[in-house]
């Protein structure tokens, strides 16, 4: 049902936060990242979606996977 979930480098725990600190702290963390790097961020918040879609587009990072199961939104971005 699920399909394989990609490897990643660093894991950022965003549940709980609102809009827009998931958003904040992924950013914090890939810039510790090197580039082709992968960031799992877990997140609660629903407006984390939208942003950090539109932030991997616009930062010309990757959106490798996304998934959202029992009220937890999850993402894998590939950094740029």
């Amino acid at each position: 049902m699920s399909q394989q979930q990609p490897e990643f480098d660093a894991e950022l725990d965003a549940r709980g936060l609102a809009c827009p600190l998931p958003l904040l702290k992924a950013k914090l963390a890939l810039n510790q990242l090197g580039s082709g790097q992968v960031l799992k961020v877990v997140a609660t918040d629903a407006g984390s979606q939208r942003d950090l879609n539109a932030f991997a587009r616009l930062a010309g990072h990757r959106m490798l996977h996304e998934e959202q199961q029992d009220g937890e939104f999850r993402y894998w971005l590939q950094k740029g």
